[in-house]
């Protein structure tokens, strides 16, 4: 199949699963068209049947805001009419799916069909899509697209509560790639960390209020009294500058690092001893479950889709948003037992390979094979 992918390129969980979803479909034969104003941070090498379409758009006086959506209809366009695409998959609704609607409205004036599968990831769901600015045409767009997914069943029930569409929608799962995870031996690396053997605490996100990456640090400090650790903080974004002052302002400030974006997280995620995701929403939650992947526990909120991958007292902890002390707690109690922490770390993997690439990719193969017949 020829497969056209619009997404957005960044470290975002929607660009991130899109990118996984390509290139593990151009493993198996299929010729994947990325779509973006900018090469995918995932997507790095060369590989035979993938190829980037970059959407340029022309800066003018007359716009204070370059038309990006206009841009990437007509960059849908040319790529379908110059590669013979099969179908359209479009990742998060905003401005994607009403794009790949354009798009498919003027190939239909050619004579050309083209199916649309818009995937839904969260925040355009839950946040930015509620908006009245942009609800009217983010209904309209879903209800127009051939087939809607979404990546966990409580992003599911959220669709159906915030707006007013009939069209069906099918869950399929985000995936993980267990062996990208599974890096060994890690020790040399570890002690260059911990020197001390101190625990490693990770956190990965894109520094978003929503993220509450201050109750990480929270939760790290009450940790940090009782048994010895290091924080390590991924990722970027607005909050980053407020994190940064916050912990320059607390005790264990040297204990804790800030490694901004790291396109290769599975160097680092291996090494961790405890993923930290005290998120106040999160459609799914992919940065925890690649953590277990690495058979790495995690302690999390109980917000949004995380039940679904997160099993509480099992492949780690859940509370409720805001309980720093509960989950500094069941941290500690992860940490202080050998046999519990060994337990937690199997169950962990366990749970990651429901999720497997090889398990979830499939899904989305027939899916596109039922399109296009």
């Amino acid at each position: 199949m020829n497969i056209a992918i619009v997404c957005y390129p960044t470290f975002g969980g929607s660009g991130v699963l899109a990118t996984e979803l390509g290139k593990a479909l151009a493993e198996k034969g299929h010729n994947i068209h990325f779509i973006t104003y900018q090469q995918p941070v995932r997507l790095s090498g060369f590989h035979a049947n993938i190829f980037y379409h970059e959407v340029r758009v022309p800066t003018y006086p007359l716009f204070d805001f370059p038309p990006y959506e206009t841009a990437l209809a007509s960059a849908m366009v040319d790529v379908v009419n110059n590669n013979n695409i099969d179908l359209l998959h479009v990742h998060y609704a905003i401005p994607h799916a009403s794009a790949a609607y354009m798009a498919k409205q003027i190939l239909a004036k050619q004579g050309k069909k083209l199916p649309v599968i818009t995937t839904l990831h969260g925040t355009d769901i839950t946040l930015v899509g509620r908006d009245k600015t942009y609800s009217p045409v983010v209904t309209f767009s879903m209800e127009e697209s051939d087939v809607l997914t979404a990546v966990s069943e409580n992003l599911k029930e959220e669709t159906y509560r915030n707006f007013k569409i009939t069209k069906p929608i099918e869950v399929i799962h985000n995936f993980v790639d267990i062996h990208r995870f599974n890096k060994k031996p890690v020790a040399a690396f570890k002690k260059l960390i911990a020197p001390n053997h101190e625990k490693i605490i990770v956190h990965a996100s894109n520094f978003r209020k929503l993220k509450r990456v201050k109750d990480v640090v929270e939760i790290f400090m009450l940790l940090n009294k009782k048994i010895p650790s290091k924080l390590l903080l991924i990722g970027d974004g607005p909050e980053r500058s407020e994190i940064e002052a916050f912990t320059r302002s607390c005790d264990d400030c040297g204990e804790i690092k800030f490694l901004g974006k790291q396109e290769q997280i599975e160097d680092i995620l291996p090494i961790a001893d405890l993923f930290l995701l005290p998120s106040e929403y999160e459609s799914f939650g992919l940065a925890a479950l690649e953590a277990m992947a690495a058979e790495v526990p995690v302690i999390s909120t109980n917000a949004g889709g995380l039940p679904e991958i997160n099993i509480n007292g099992v492949t780690g902890y859940m509370s409720n948003v805001g309980d720093v002390h509960e989950m500094s707690e069941n941290a500690v109690r992860i940490l202080s037992d050998e046999s519990t922490y060994l337990t937690f770390k199997s169950n962990a993997l366990a749970q990651a390979k429901k999720f497997g690439i090889n398990k979830i990719v499939p899904k989305y193969e027939a899916l596109y094979k039922s399109l296009i017949v």
